[in-house]
């Protein structure tokens, strides 16, 4: 990300007239999102008897957890019986063809970061298009329920279902669209979305494990109390993930790069004994070059009761459609 992109990037989150040598560009793009609402926005419903796509998406450019809350409803899906499948854009990534099917072989310079996290954390088939339409019609063989990794604006995409997540710390920003700020569309889509989740109130992202990047071992987060580490990322948010390392004590030099980001070995070696401490999506991409004093972070979803009976009661209607 060069200087401009990120001076433009950290005014999202500033007043909106830290940005407002781009009132043009932004009443350009305001024209193109209502316009593309208007087409096909009303008609991205699925027709019934169809496997249920649920889209996990946001209304914000970066991370706001969508990723971990996938993980928490593909595994309750299966506690429940259910065949769940995950279809992703793939972004960061580009395959020889499409649509792709993420397994251990794929290497994510074709399908993405996400979805290889995804594939090797989960036990699920995991297909990759940026059509993701397709990628559903190649995921609906032999799956009871689909999740999409995003794709909220994806309107080609049919779904049954949609939950808009929130960063509780971000939150929208200023509030204005891109390149303003940092909504790919305006705030009146929450009116339309079947659930908003905050993360950070409605569910939690809390670390469960540090793992070691080369051999796999796992240790509790807690022995990184008083320890200095070199937190290397290329996330969305990455101040989330240096908040949640400094709670557990760490004593934090961080090293910060563009989401997606594709790392070379050079860029996670600092001249020191210090841990290096990465994210799991970070991990997926390092492994060719991983060392024991490289970890990562894994974590696990935390979720408020009453949200949880709610996306729970959702899951046991789609399972009792399939009895």
């Amino acid at each position: 990300m060069n200087k401009l992109s990120q001076r433009i990037s950290d005014n999202w989150y500033r007043p909106w007239w830290h940005n407002a040598w781009l009132l043009p560009l932004q009443s350009l793009s305001s024209v193109v999102v209502n316009h593309r609402w208007r087409r096909l926005g009303s008609n991205r419903q699925q027709a019934a008897g169809e496997v249920p796509v649920w889209v996990v998406g946001n209304l914000t450019v970066g991370g706001t957890g969508k990723t971990p809350l996938i993980i928490w409803l593909v595994e309750r899906a299966q506690q429940l019986g259910l065949r769940p499948a995950i279809v992703s854009r793939g972004y960061g990534g580009k395959a020889p063809a499409y649509p792709l099917r993420v397994d251990s072989e794929t290497a994510v310079e074709h399908c993405g970061d996400e979805p290889k996290l995804l594939s090797q954390r989960l036990n699920v088939p995991v297909w990759v298009d940026p059509q993701r339409a397709r990628a559903v019609a190649a995921a609906t063989p032999g799956a009871d329920i689909i999740f999409s990794d995003d794709g909220l604006q994806h309107y080609t995409m049919k779904r049954s279902l949609e939950i808009l997540v929130v960063d509780a710390e971000r939150e929208f920003g200023n509030g204005w669209l891109l390149p303003i700020g940092p909504l790919r569309e305006p705030l009146s889509r929450r009116r339309s979305v079947d659930m908003e989740l905050r993360n950070g109130v409605d569910f939690c992202v809390r670390p469960i494990a540090l793992v070691n990047a080369l051999t796999g071992a796992r240790r509790s987060p807690r022995v990184l109390q008083n320890q200095a580490v070199h937190a290397v990322a290329g996330i969305g948010n990455p101040q989330r993930f240096q908040t949640t390392l400094e709670q557990l004590g760490a004593c934090v030099q961080t090293h910060w790069y563009p989401d997606h980001h594709e790392f070379v070995a050079e860029e996670l070696e600092f001249g020191d004994a210090a841990a290096v401490v990465m994210t799991e999506k970070d991990w997926v991409k390092i492994r060719p070059f991983a060392t024991r004093k490289m970890w990562y972070l894994q974590v696990g979803t935390a979720m408020k009761n009453s949200v949880r009976d709610q996306l729970e009661t959702e899951l046991l209607r789609v399972a009792e459609r399939n009895a």
